[in-house]
């Protein structure tokens, strides 16, 4: 049981000095790709809006533009 205990220890030492290495290191890479992402997000979150605003007004031209995206 007390091996059982001193092994969950050590690896939980192990992860936060792996995860300080990580962050540590690749901080930078990390931190450009997350702004990254949420940027991405916003650009689909606000294409959505748009799209679903377009086939509301006018589905027509929306038609067009999901015929342009998907190539059908």
């Amino acid at each position: 049981m007390f091996r059982t205990v001193m092994a969950t220890g050590v690896m939980a030492i192990l992860g936060i000095f792996a995860l300080k290495f990580i962050f540590g290191i690749f901080g930078g890479l990390v931190g450009l790709f997350l702004m990254l992402f949420f940027l991405a997000v916003k650009i689909a979150i606000i294409g959505a809006i748009v799209y679903v605003a377009l086939r509301i007004f006018m589905p027509g031209t929306a038609d067009k533009i999901k015929e342009k995206a998907t190539g059908a």
